[in-house]
């Protein structure tokens, strides 16, 4: 459990997840991927797998605007490919101007964490055909 969270903060999370469908979602999302996976061959494990790890990730770390950036990564990699210049275009300009010089120092940083771990994600779904 993360540090600062009580057990009622986790309920609230928990209920809001069914309340919005997730696990549904989810469901749907696994059952369609691991009916695609078997007709083209793809080791249904690792879908199962790809699937399970990402909905951890998405409840542990609380992603609420990861698929957003995920998808403007997405958008990148797939028009240009690794391009040297990514961190750049990911940029809110007008926010890192507001930033002092150990804040954009911080907030490049965490940007380029963000994108390495987008760039992983993205390949993986490209290895198991989900892109």
């Amino acid at each position: 459990m993360e540090e600062g969270k009580t057990l009622k903060q986790y309920a609230k999370e928990a209920k809001k997840r069914l309340k919005q469908g997730f696990w549904q979602s989810y469901r749907k999302g696994l059952d369609t991927e691991l009916k695609r996976a078997k007709e083209e061959g793809i080791s249904e494990t690792s879908v199962k797998e790809y699937y399970n790890k990402r909905v951890s990730d998405d409840i542990k770390f609380n992603r609420a605007g990861e698929e957003e950036f995920y998808a403007k990564v997405k958008n990148i990699l797939d028009s240009e490919g690794e391009v040297s210049d990514a961190i750049g275009r990911l940029t809110d300009k007008e926010f890192f101007e507001t930033l002092s010089y150990d804040e954009k120092q911080r907030y490049t940083l965490s940007l380029s964490e963000r994108y390495l771990k987008a760039v992983e994600r993205y390949k993986k779904e490209k290895e198991i055909n989900i892109v």
